[in-house]
């Protein structure tokens, strides 16, 4: 391949401690970027890198980029901010195929949150600063429309667990798992994910967890949407950055970089058709998320390339298990090298980047071996895999299927029904204030979908013993009767 991507530097940074101890986001993106260019072996790469690209994340920076870029003297640089609705994966691909077209020689990735600081300036009753950076970015990628619905946003917020623990209960229903059974395995999946974390460098958990930690509710486990409590749940209060420079080959020998630093990024696929959860037409079995899957699997099959190392998106554990389903894997201990978002830590729209450098760095230590990673943007609304060996068997393949599943999966049309019956399809139990609340997702007798809630704390307790999900139920003024 005249012009093939290769990732020669990767950098993570991650800080505890006190408060006085801790940077914001901007210093920890720099230093993660720093490291990343020693880790490469040579700086004079910095001569090479065309772009920085970052994905927003909690802070309120215009244009880090331009600001890390400065700071290292890198001239005649582009920068990009992606928003929250773009697949971090999105970006390696674009950068992969700008430097195939010959359009750059190298780009920076750099991800980084430090709401972990902020947590601790509210608890110490500190001010906690950001440096003002007013100026805009030379690119501002953001999601053709929104990921939510208005009712979804009105009866679940924007906080994710709602989205995905409806999810979860559709998606136990239709393995028929019981409800006590079906916990006891997700709390059994992340007590192994954090044993995996807390034996990572760069895990943020120090002590592993178990199943009953994670399972049954407590002070420091409290339910947040059943069936998750908050051990289920990705972790954004870190203080955690990563950078990857991803460069052309002939760049990477021009600058004498060592075959051991140099990880391919041999496929990649994605899916960004966006339908609300809501409107979905199978909660739990995407079209888009099955071609994705299918296009690494083929490749795989294809040129006899066995995968060594997984780690499969883990905000929640309905995640992992859909993507395992459909990469047609059944080992548990196979599907996380880095311990998950909950114990790993998951900053905001970063983690893949973090991901993807732990899977890297588990390659280099491994001659021939080959490592993936999934990704996801929104509520599960899109996906991403990307195949990484540090054996370019393949020339560097990306497929984006969201064209072909536009035309194909529909979005189902929301009732107009005000009273009348429908089959319920997913629920869950939020708790907010102490006074819980049940949201119900429906198929209504018009062939349509519709949101209900209840505040009856015997369905609620009912809900969360037994199966709901199938009943035939009847609804008044978009209230369960």
């Amino acid at each position: 391949m005249k012009n093939r991507p290769v990732v020669i530097g990767i950098g993570c940074v991650q800080q505890k401690g006190e408060f006085n101890q801790l940077d914001e986001a901007l210093i920890l993106m720099d230093k993660a970027f720093k490291k990343a260019v020693a880790d490469s072996s040579n700086k004079n790469i910095l001569n090479y890198i065309d772009e920085i690209k970052i994905p927003k994340g909690f802070w309120r920076y215009r244009d880090p980029a331009r600001w890390i870029a400065k700071n290292n003297n890198v001239t005649n640089i582009e920068t990009s901010i992606s928003k929250i609705g773009i697949l971090q994966q999105n970006l390696i691909n674009s950068t992969c195929h700008r430097i195939v077209n010959n359009e750059i020689n190298a780009s920076a990735i750099i991800g980084g949150e430090s709401r972990y600081k902020m947590i601790k300036a509210l608890k110490d009753g500190r001010e906690y600063k950001e440096t003002e950076l007013t100026n805009n970015p030379d690119n501002y990628i953001k999601a053709l429309s929104d990921l939510n619905l208005d009712i979804e946003e009105r009866e679940l917020g924007s906080m994710a667990v709602g989205y995905y623990s409806i999810l979860e209960n559709a998606y136990r229903a239709s393995i028929n798992k019981g409800l006590d059974e079906h916990r006891e395995y997700i709390a059994k999946l992340y007590s192994d994910f954090s044993k995996i974390a807390a034996d990572n460098e760069f895990g943020w958990i120090e002590q592993s967890l178990s199943v009953s930690e994670i399972k049954e509710e407590s002070e420091k486990n409290t339910s947040q949407a059943f069936p998750y409590n908050k051990n289920h749940c990705t972790s954004w209060n870190v203080n955690q950055s990563c950078a990857l420079i991803i460069c052309s080959e002939n760049i990477a020998d021009k600058l004498n970089i060592p075959q051991s630093k140099r990880v391919y990024p041999l496929a990649s696929s994605e899916n960004n058709h966006m339908i609300a959860t809501l409107q979905r037409p199978n909660l739990t079995k995407y079209k888009g998320m099955e071609l994705a899957a299918n296009f690494i699997l083929e490749i795989c099959k294809k040129n006899k390339i066995q995968i060594n190392y997984y780690d499969l998106y883990s905000c929640f554990p309905i995640a992992v298990q859909m993507f395992a389903e459909s990469l047609r894997l059944k080992k548990l201990s196979n599907l996380s090298i880095t311990g998950g978002m909950p114990f790993c830590g998951g900053p905001l729209n970063s983690f893949v980047l973090h991901s993807t450098a732990k899977v890297i760095s588990e390659i280099r230590k491994n001659k021939k071996s080959t490592g993936l990673v999934t990704g996801v943007s929104g509520m599960m609304t899109k996906q991403s895999y990307a195949l990484w060996s540090n054996n370019p068997y393949i020339d560097f393949l990306h497929k984006d299927f969201t064209e072909e599943v536009r035309l194909s999966e529909h979005p189902v049309e929301l009732s107009n029904l005000k009273s009348g019956n429908g089959k319920i399809i997913g629920y869950t139990v939020i708790r907010s204030d102490n006074l819980p609340k049940a949201v119900i997702f429906l198929d209504t007798v018009d062939k349509k979908r519709k949101l209900i809630t209840s505040n009856d704390k015997s369905i609620i307790r009912s809900m969360e013993r037994e199966e709901w999900v199938g009943k035939i139920i009847s609804f008044k003024e978009n209230q369960l009767v």
